[in-house]
């Protein structure tokens, strides 16, 4: 239960802010198009600036060129506690090509949800971290330590922003993070890694009518393909996020039908647990390779790594995550399970950096994310905005 103190310090920031305002910055954050390529984040970025302005939150807009941009805002501690980091991304994937119900930039509410590209992966979260913030500012309540309030570009991607935070110093005297994507309302503390992999076979062109002349390299393919598939990851199975997958992605190689193809390309998704080393499933893939071309006569192949993305885990029995924990029995009355995440995160650069506790939490359920039409309920993006509350109080206060 709430004691008396911890009621009135809730009660005291809730005051300072109504649930409305919180669902009209998401809706006007919605219609701002972020979508990635080409990002165009830095919009957002002013939109967010002028908000946390408006809060009194000193603020900046972090230039990255070609109207990519972080916004960062800071409430300054004395420093007795390490800063709590709030983050998010501003850029969300297209649309797609299925019409949705409600536009995909409208912000509509239809039934107490809030329609959108963004309203769950990832605006929600970040309309509620600048609403909780703001509310903390407004109420003047002491943090014992910096809150940081990060919104970054190119997660959906690249993580440019993130990475550009990281290396400037970001999280320098930074405790412990909160992401806000969407986590169905768990605690999510583990996140699967990715490694998204290029193989590409070479061979040589010749008339369709002589193959014999030629090299076919889609043949060469499916001799690599059927290798590959026979692959046995080496890992121990993760309790929350389980085995590893693979999944062949694309495949694109010939120019025309009556032409032996001389080059054919094939993209694979290898999602990650965390005791596997990418480097060694790159190996073992080379090795593969090599194997071939010394049994297949002018079998030549190349490997590019397309993405690579760790898996990441704070242990569930880390106090950051115990704090969350009693968080939501404290300030939303309810007993949060503790989950782990299929897709990666932008904590996927920023913990093996720093090996820094991180709590994934925000509004929306995560098989939402690349949706058509993607939603959050209001009451949803209202309770994130207590539990965000909640972690600041307990953390900094």
């Amino acid at each position: 239960m709430v004691n008396e103190g911890e009621s009135m310090n809730i009660d005291r920031v809730l005051k300072e802010i109504k649930k409305e305002e919180v669902v009209a910055l998401l809706q006007e954050m919605i219609q701002i198009n972020t979508v990635n390529p080409p990002g165009n984040e830095k919009k957002l970025a002013q939109y967010m600036k002028k908000r946390l302005d408006s809060f009194g939150i000193n603020s900046e807009v972090i230039d990255l060129g070609n109207n990519r941009a972080n916004i960062i805002g800071r409430i300054e501690g004395p420093g007795q506690k390490e800063a709590l980091l709030l983050n998010g991304h501003l850029d969300t994937v297209p649309p797609g090509d299925i019409e949705w119900e409600y536009g995909a930039f409208s912000g509509k509410i239809v039934d107490g949800k809030i329609y959108g590209r963004g309203s769950a992966d990832m605006k929600g979260g970040l309309a509620a971290m600048i609403t909780a913030a703001g509310a903390i500012k407004k109420a003047g309540m002491p943090l014992k330590g910096d809150l940081i309030i990060a919104g970054t570009a190119g997660e959906e991607i690249d993580s440019i922003g993130a990475f550009h935070f990281l290396e400037s110093g970001g999280l320098n005297n930074v405790g412990a993070i909160v992401i806000g994507e969407p986590s169905s309302y768990k605690i999510k503390i583990a996140e699967k890694g990715a490694l998204w992999i290029e193989l590409t076979t070479y061979g040589k062109t010749s008339h369709g009518a002589f193959p014999e002349k030629g090299v076919n390299a889609i043949v060469h393919m499916n001799l690599l393909l059927n290798e590959l598939l026979k692959y046995d990851f080496k890992y121990q199975e993760n309790r929350l996020l389980g085995k590893p997958t693979f999944n062949i992605s694309t495949i694109e190689g010939g120019v025309k039908t009556n032409v032996v193809p001389d080059k054919c390309s094939m993209t694979i998704d290898i999602r990650t647990v965390p005791s596997i080393e990418h480097g060694d499933i790159i190996n073992d893939f080379q090795k593969i390779i090599n194997r071939l071309k010394k049994k297949v006569k002018d079998f030549n192949a190349d490997i590019k790594v397309l993405n690579d993305r760790p898996a990441v885990e704070t242990k569930e029995n880390h106090p950051f995550i115990e704090l969350g924990k009693r968080v939501g029995k404290k300030y939303l009355k309810k007993d949060i399970g503790i989950k782990g995440l299929n897709f990666y995160t932008d904590a996927a650069v920023f913990l093996p950096a720093t090996n820094l506790p991180a709590i994934i939490y925000g509004p929306g359920d995560s098989d939402m994310a690349h949706q058509p039409n993607e939603y959050i309920t209001i009451e949803g993006l209202w309770e994130t905005v207590q539990f965000y509350i909640g972690i600041i109080l307990e953390y900094l206060g």
